[in-house]
């Protein structure tokens, strides 16, 4: 562990964190989490047990990951998202045990490794997985069990398998009312009183917040 961990970063005695691990202060890391080197986690975060990073992942500010979360090579999670318990990315499309001439192929990154990344203040339900090579989009909702194949707008709520688009959040995570029907001056959520305004591009209405309502 390198970088600027401090007395106050929590790591549990089982957990392995290899050298090249940059820990922000604050962090808390639980039992039996293995983070390879070299990857970052930001400051304040909690990285559940049994949960696995990959080498070259890099975690944001005020992070939470929950149990048993499987995070690859080729992730980027940026600040203030959560990731419930048992969700799995993956990085590759067409992935095979063995190489071209029959042996066991590299586990290392390579021309078909692909690159996802999670937009600030997202959250990933429970046992989602996600696809390869997506861009899941700032306050966005995956709901639990969603098979992630295409990317996920800002603020999109996407749930089912494949996952499909159902709406837009707020925010505070709060669904909001159906664009389509939501006319175009400022509204307010419904749950925390955060103003937005429906911005629409052809047959496509989307929100756009103005003063987002969450911590730096």
């Amino acid at each position: 562990m390198t970088g600027n961990a401090t007395r106050t970063t929590r790591i549990h005695p089982t957990a392995i964190v290899e050298p090249g691990v940059d820990v922000g202060p604050g962090t808390a890391i639980w039992d039996n989490v293995h983070i390879r080197g070299p990857a970052v986690v930001g400051r304040d975060c909690i990285i559940g047990e049994k949960t696995y990073v990959a080498y070259g992942v890099r975690i944001g500010d005020f992070v939470k990951v929950n149990a048993q979360v499987y995070i690859c090579t080729g992730v980027t999670i940026e600040d203030q998202v959560m990731i419930a318990a048992g969700v799995i990315f993956t990085n590759d499309r067409y992935p095979r045990a063995f190489d071209q001439s029959g042996g066991l192929a590299d586990s290392g990154p390579n021309q078909d490794t692909l690159v996802t990344t999670v937009g600030r203040g997202a959250t990933i339900g429970a046992g989602a997985r996600i696809g390869p090579g997506l861009a899941i989009g700032a306050y966005s909702m995956i709901g639990m069990g969603a098979v992630v194949v295409h990317d996920v707008p800002e603020h999109g709520l996407v749930y089912g398998n494949p996952a499909r688009l159902h709406g837009y959040v707020c925010i505070c995570g709060h669904p909001l009312p159906a664009l389509a029907a939501v006319p175009a001056a400022e509204q307010l959520c419904q749950r925390c009183q955060t103003p937005y305004i429906v911005h629409r591009h052809g047959d496509t209405a989307l929100p756009r917040f103005t003063t987002p309502r969450v911590a730096r």
